[in-house]
């Protein structure tokens, strides 16, 4: 009974091996005077017999889908046969496709339900643990019940025309397809109904220039045309092209809207009303062509499409991987594309660039001296897990709004420009010059990343120092008790649980450049700017020009905000949270790591330096800083990717290529090189250049890879 269950096929039609008794024992079960749950139950079965296949075969897909076109001829072949039993097929088939509703199955099936995304999920969540129940005259259920699986459709697509037509006699008749006809018009007058709705609704006409008045939209007149046309009655090529016609206009106002949500912001909800309202478009124009066909050949490769698009089209919607990635997809690349223009740009290309990065990280280490100090203060004071988290949070917030205000860099925080930075390099990375480019890229960013940790490293190392030093002159006491320093020594170490913690920060880094990019998004969205400069008691308050400039800044700051209050929440509050689950876990960040090292020298005394203990809490500086680097810049680099939808194989050889050239020359992500020396221009007329000579290369193999 487990083994039927899990299955979902009755057993009895994979353990024959012969055709005959397989089909003579399903046909002659056929009954039209049976329940509707019994015929649908037989349509199961005799489905499932159709499209079976072993676990274990030796046969090849292709092989596979061919021995199922065969078994279904060898069917019809055998029903023609014996036309006793065809009788009683036919009359069983007809019936229950003539009881069947299936205005559902055209307009409903494939298609999100739910009015909001998260509803969307959810409900595809609870399918997947509770799939529906097959109802009475369900013809939707049934037929999605009868191809569970996508690859039905390419087998079904291959069916030639003249089995059709045959399927189409055994099952049908006049009566069955006039019926069919208008529950396909209830259909599309359904389907209509609800792209107008969307069409004509404030959040999408907003984002539409030039205004117009409601009934001019073109939503408003697709309406009446297919009323028009249905109401006819009639073969009227004219209304019939002036459907399409509006079909064509309202499918160009979603990519306005697209267009709009590019430079405007995305919203998650209004992303999810154009999916819904594109596959609707296209689904009313499936089933034009489906209404127009004639009674022939022709009609039946109509239907045989319409029924592959319905198969293809509800295996989409059933999955919830599809439904994340296709929603979230033009967010990530909103992040991308516009956060390119806003907030801090950290990128070393050559060494003017990389002392000016060097000279701000500097500012931010002298902040992050006295923040580190206000840190080990915290910690002292034996407070509870929360309110600790809390005043390190705090304490954070406030260094890191301090570093942004006087023009500082905090080592190893990823901006939101980061992602940004490297999408900008990824419009030609099938060819070598295109990859090569992007390979520069990635040093520069990195090496602004150095620039920072060695800025950070050379200030808050004498800073911290002095200021213990100082503190034992005044309160002749050292920042750490001896056990507490020595302990804190060891939790530095790199053999231990440091790299893993380095690790976790660098999640942590990375995430606050995502929530950063959320902020401008939706600083952008909201159209804040706007509505601050015009805001009449700002207005009054600051006056017109100082409230424009303000709502200035802000758009242009707003990122590097958002992205240093995220980073001191996370960093404050998440070894908190873990603490109270019982996790281990606290922050390891290179800058403020060093500072703690530094403070626990001079606690212990100079000659702490000569132990191994040191060494290896020295060790682990290095690796902190490497590891931070490192999983922020992968996750930006990752996002980057999956913005500008880079094939599978191309990642894999950008990926490639980083390391590669991180093992043949570590150096370039430390230190800016060098500039080649410029090749003399070549003379105008000495040489005709040869065809395809100037043309980049592509990358027609993994190997090209060691040309970069």
């Amino acid at each position: 009974m487990w083994r039927r269950f899990r299955r979902g096929a009755l057993r009895h039609h994979a353990d024959h091996a012969q055709y005959v008794p397989q089909i003579e024992s399903l046909m002659r079960r056929a009954d039209p005077n049976d329940s509707w749950h019994v015929r649908a139950n037989w349509m199961l079965d005799l489905a499932d017999w159709l499209r079976h296949e072993p676990k274990v075969s030796l046969l090849a897909r292709d092989e596979w889908r061919r021995l199922k076109h065969q078994r279904l001829r060898f069917l019809l072949d055998w029903l023609d046969a014996h036309r006793d039993v065809r009788q009683g097929v036919q009359n069983t088939l007809r019936k229950t496709l003539r009881e069947a509703t299936g205005h559902e199955l055209f307009s409903s099936t494939g298609m999100p339900r739910e009015s909001a995304f998260f509803s969307e999920l959810s409900e595809r969540l609870v399918k997947l643990v509770l799939p529906r129940p097959l109802g009475q005259h369900d013809l939707s259920t049934l037929f999605t019940m009868m191809f569970p699986d996508v690859s039905d459709a390419e087998w079904l697509l291959e069916l030639d025309d003249r089995t059709m037509m045959r399927l189409w006699k055994l099952c049908g008749d006049d009566g069955i397809a006039h019926g069919y006809r208008q529950q396909i018009d209830e259909a599309m007058l359904y389907l209509v109904q609800m792209v107008v709705a969307v069409g004509i609704s404030p959040a999408f006409r907003q984002r539409l220039e030039p205004r117009m008045q409601l009934l001019a939209t073109p939503f408003m007149s697709l309406r009446r045309e297919l009323e028009h046309y249905l109401i006819s009655n009639t073969r009227d090529q004219g209304a019939l092209r002036s459907v399409r016609m509006l079909l064509a206009v309202c499918q160009a106002q979603t990519d306005r809207i697209y267009a709009h949500l590019d430079e405007h912001g995305t919203s998650l909800g209004l992303v999810y009303h154009l999916e819904r309202m594109r596959a609707q478009i296209n689904r009313i124009g499936r089933l034009l062509d489906l209404r127009n066909a004639p009674g022939s050949e022709e009609g039946a490769g109509q239907i045989q499409a319409v029924l592959v698009d319905l198969i293809v089209a509800h295996h989409h919607r059933s999955s919830v991987r599809d439904l994340i990635r296709r929603s979230f997809s033009l967010l990530a690349r909103k992040m991308v594309e516009r956060t390119a223009y806003h907030g801090e740009y950290y990128i070393a290309r050559d060494r003017k660039e990389y002392k000016a990065i060097a000279k701000a990280a500097m500012v931010g280490g002298l902040v992050v001296g006295f923040t580190g100090l206000a840190r080990a203060a915290i910690n002292r004071a034996g407070l509870a897990e929360f309110f600790e988290g809390f005043f390190h949070s705090i304490n954070f917030a406030f260094g890191f709004l301090l570093i942004a205000l006087l023009g500082g860099l905090f080592a190893a925080r990823q901006p939101a420009v980061l992602a940004p930075a490297l999408a900008e390099k990824m419009g030609a990375l099938d060819t070598i010059d295109g990859l090569r480019a992007l390979l520069d890229r990635v040093a520069a960013l990195l090496r602004a990343q150095a620039a920072g940790i060695f800025g950070n490293l050379l200030v808050v190392v004498p800073v911290v120092a002095a200021l213990g030093f100082g503190l034992v002159q005044v309160w002749d006491r050292p920042l750490m008790d001896p056990p507490e320093a020595a302990r804190t020594l060891q939790s530095l170490s790199i053999v231990g649980v440091t790299p893993l913690f380095a690790i976790l920060t660098g999640v942590l880094l990375w995430l606050s450049s995502l929530i950063a990019g959320v902020a401008d998004n939706w600083f952008a969205l909201r159209r804040l700017k706007e509505a601050i400069a015009n805001h009449r008691r700002v207005v009054h308050a600051m006056g017109a020009g100082r409230a424009e400039r303000f709502a200035g800044w802000l758009e242009r700051n707003v990122a590097g905000v958002a992205g240093g209050v995220s980073l001191a929440l996370l960093l404050g509050m998440t070894p908190a949270i873990a603490h109270f689950f019982g996790v281990p876990f606290d922050v390891r960040h290179v800058a403020l790591s060093a500072a703690t090292l530094t403070a626990t020298v001079g606690s212990m005394g100079w000659e702490v330096l000569l132990t191994p203990a040191f060494w290896l809490a020295f060790a682990g500086i290095v690796a902190i800083g490497v590891l931070n680097v490192s999983v922020a810049f992968a996750g930006a680099l990752m996002l980057a990717l999956r913005a500008r939808d880079v094939p599978r194989r191309i990642r894999h050889i950008v990926y490639r290529s980083i390391l590669r050239r991180a093992t043949l020359a570590p150096l370039a992500f430390f230190w800016p090189m060098a500039a080649p020396p410029r090749q003399a221009p070549a003379v105008e007329n000495e040489e005709e250049p040869v065809a395809g000579a100037h043309e980049p290369h592509r990358l027609s193999s993994d190997r090209t890879e060691d040309n970069v």
